[in-house]
């Protein structure tokens, strides 16, 4: 792939997620990537793998979900493009804590998480970098719980499209459901009861 035109696909990312980055740092951010097309179904990792490397979305949609002791699979987070994915070893997770997989065919730029860390240690504008997106990692996981503990599931779903406009029609109603905490049939109610209101 050519450098400049992912450097510039970089930069449109990171102007749509508010997020200043000089494009030198994209430059060296590129120059140390691998990329991969995953199919739509493959498995990207599983629990308990090594986090050497972290992925950055291009295209396509990617799931964080955990199996927990009944089966169940509940979905954690989605990553479309401009998100991490395969990301715990920036937060210092030697192994895998979550499933990841491929919603859509899914273009991913790799990156070694140890590379990664050092850039942040060494660069103070990178660094300014990580700042902003933990920040923004914060707020989401504050939004998450706070939807846990004061909102309905109508409120949920509704704070959901605002959050990921762009997924709820390209992503499984079983996936969204179980983000939520319901089952799929509630989902499904709730969204008749919504259009319905429209």
């Amino acid at each position: 792939m050519d450098k400049q035109y992912l450097v510039g696909q970089l930069k449109m990312l990171a102007d749509q997620y508010e997020i200043c980055i000089d494009e030198d740092i994209l430059g060296e951010i590129v120059s140390m990537a691998s990329f991969r097309v995953i199919p739509r179904g493959e498995l990207m990792a599983s629990t308990g793998d090594d986090t050497k490397m972290v992925g950055i979305v291009l295209s396509g949609v990617a799931r964080s979900y955990y199996i927990d002791s009944e089966g169940n699979d509940i979905t954690r987070n989605f990553a479309a493009a401009g998100g991490f994915c395969m990301d715990d070893g920036l937060f210092g997770y030697s192994e895998r804590v979550c499933m990841w997989e491929a919603l859509e065919e899914t273009t991913v730029m790799f990156l070694e998480t140890g590379k990664v860390r050092k850039l942040i240690s060494e660069n103070e504008s990178f660094k300014d970098t990580w700042i902003l997106l933990l920040e923004k990692g914060m707020r989401y996981k504050i939004y998450r719980e706070n939807g846990f503990l004061v909102e309905n599931a109508t409120e949920r779903y509704i704070h959901f499209k605002k959050l990921f406009p762009e997924l709820s029609g390209r992503v499984p109603q079983k996936h969204i459901a179980s983000y939520l905490g319901i089952k799929p049939e509630s989902l499904s109610r709730i969204r008749g009861a919504l259009k319905e209101k429209e």
